[in-house]
């Protein structure tokens, strides 16, 4: 094969012969990091997906590309939680192989063994965005902005060395993911530990919720150790998964495991208890969960189940009928008949079937058989003209 090549002199991307003979990554993961190594910095503050949208590379073919540079340290991820509890997705790209240590010596501004911060953007979203950096071997201020070249052609200078690592932040506390809220046997468990750890605290009594009264004498004279007081008091404090601010402590929760357990002997699940404590919160947001809760249970308590009438005892099975003779020929024998106008017994029943139809038999044989249709039609007309008072001559 000839080969006939000329050298771009501007406008190109530098790439190494290690990403493009790669024999692991597809044309789809080569060209996105040859596409995002040749974006100027200002337009890599993008997720990579939005960049892989701009080269029409979406659905399958995206994912088995990002896929492939995961798997091979050329795009390494990382979620970190950002103002207001929410969390984004910070991305790091490279077009050489990085390992988990110097991508996040990259990303925290410190240059990684062998590689500098080139051109890394920030992200000033504070959604779910992506941050997509460059590590390349050229050098860079202290900032971590691009290097400004020289106005000769070609640019002057020699290589730079590569640069020592920082110190890595592997000792920083990310915090606790609450992303996602435990499902019901976490929270449950969760329960009986706090449960336990209350016990444990001498002067643990139930606390008074001004404005209840009744409500809560009644529902305070219920079993604490009941298994619908267990099932409301852990669904009380699973509350805070939902909403935080209807965080309770495990006293607080004592103290309404009552009132929330009447709903649940008054057949609501708890799934329903849970969403009817909170949905529809006050805009301004509540200031007081254990208030807020206690006048939402009595408030929005549910009608006691309507009772079910006791169900009619079935009639019992009619008795049996007395024995009878029966009325059929041969000796006297005696039979129980099944209805109350029954005469005979099974067997003469059936021989008095039996021959009523075969003298039905044979009386149908014995008839004449009917004269055909013409026949009989002109013998009715005979009959008609013979009769009195007819003139038949005008």
């Amino acid at each position: 094969m000839l080969s006939h090549v000329i050298p771009p002199v501007r406008g190109y991307t530098k790439c190494s012969n290690s990403l493009v003979r790669h024999p692991r990554l597809c044309s789809d993961a080569k060209i996105l990091v040859l596409y995002v190594q040749g974006l100027p910095a200002c337009d890599r503050d993008k997720a990579l997906s939005e960049h892989a949208r701009s080269l029409l590379m979406t659905g399958r073919a995206y994912q088995r590309a990002k896929a492939e540079l995961l798997a091979h340290g050329y795009v390494h991820e990382r979620r970190e939680r950002i103002a207001g509890g929410r969390w984004r997705t910070v991305q790091v790209m490279s077009n050489e192989p990085l390992t988990a240590d110097q991508a996040a010596r990259l990303y925290a501004g410190a240059p990684a063994d062998g590689y500098a911060v080139v051109g890394a953007g920030r992200v000033g979203r504070t959604g779910h965005a992506g941050q997509v950096g460059h590590a390349g071997h050229a050098g860079c201020t202290a900032s971590g902005a691009w290097s400004a070249p020289s106005a000769r052609f070609p640019t002057v200078g020699e290589p730079t060395g590569r640069s020592v690592g920082g110190q890595l932040p592997a000792d920083e506390d990310l915090g606790e993911d609450t992303s996602h809220p435990p499902t019901e046997a976490e929270a449950g468990e969760e329960a009986e530990g706090d449960a336990a750890a209350s016990e444990s605290v001498p002067g643990s009594v139930s606390v008074p919720v001004p404005g209840l009264g009744a409500a809560q004498d009644s529902a305070a004279a219920a079993p604490s150790g009941s298994a619908e007081v267990l099932a409301a008091e852990r669904v009380l404090l699973s509350l805070r998964h939902e909403r935080r601010e209807l965080l309770l402590g495990v006293r607080e929760a004592r103290t309404l495991a009552g009132l929330a357990a009447e709903w649940l002997r008054r057949g609501v699940s708890p799934g329903d208890l849970r969403a009817a404590l909170t949905r529809g919160l006050p805009k301004d947001g509540v200031r007081s969960a254990l208030g807020f809760l206690a006048h939402r249970l009595v408030e929005k308590l549910p009608a006691p189940p309507a009772e079910q009438p006791e169900p009619v005892p079935p009639s019992p099975p009619p008795s049996p009928l007395a024995l009878i003779a029966c009325a059929g020929p041969g000796e006297e024998h005696m039979f129980r008949p099944n209805v109350p106008w029954a005469t005979t017994c099974g067997p003469c029943h059936r021989e008095e079937q039996r021959a009523y139809w075969e003298d039905m038999r044979v009386r149908t044989e014995a008839a004449p058989e009917p004269l055909p249709w013409r026949e009989r039609f002109a013998a009715e007309g005979a009959e008609v003209g013979t009769g009195p008072g007819l003139d038949v001559g005008g």
